[in-house]
């Protein structure tokens, strides 16, 4: 936990692309407001760095409240308000799953990129990997799950064997 509490809250990739863990915060307006806070510490549960964490984008006007129950739900006026404010193009997020893997909005300054091929072992999605180049030229690197017969199920052998529903 004391290195996950020290991660940082997101990164700039060559002045134009912001990636985040979730979403926006109405308490911040610039990259700036997120390199001042202070990171070495647990998520709280409401503020600034839980929005960046638990936010989401929908499809509505400005901000609501999120159904998750901690950070909001933000629209398009939100996402190009920041990348103007911010010169920035784009922004990347993780957070929700997206059935193709992942999942552009907003006239594409905001995208989704999720990482873990059929979820659980249940939801039937696709990952990706977002590659950016030098020219910040993306692409996706899109793939599913390990097939049935390439899994190997852990033993127990003096460690605690993983639960079914990982399997």
């Amino acid at each position: 936990m004391e290195v996950f509490d020290a991660l940082a809250l997101g990164a700039v990739v060559a002045e134009r692309v912001f990636a985040v863990h979730a979403g926006l915060s109405p308490s911040i307006d610039s990259i700036e407001h997120i390199e001042m806070m202070d990171r070495r510490q647990e998520v709280p549960h409401e503020g600034p760095m839980c929005d960046l964490m638990w936010s989401d984008p929908e499809d509505i006007s400005g901000w609501g409240i999120s159904p998750r129950g901690a950070g909001y739900i933000f629209g398009a006026d939100v996402v190009e308000k920041f990348c103007r404010d911010n010169n920035l193009d784009v922004i990347t997020r993780s957070h929700q799953l997206v059935m193709e893997g992942y999942k552009w909005m907003f006239g594409q300054q905001l995208v989704t990129v999720w990482s873990a091929p059929n979820y659980c072992y249940r939801c039937g999605n696709e990952a990706s990997v977002l590659a950016i180049d030098e020219t910040l030229k993306q692409n996706f690197i899109v793939f599913g799950p390990t097939p049935e017969e390439g899994r190997v199920r852990p033993t127990s052998g003096g460690k605690r064997a993983m639960p079914d529903y990982f399997l």
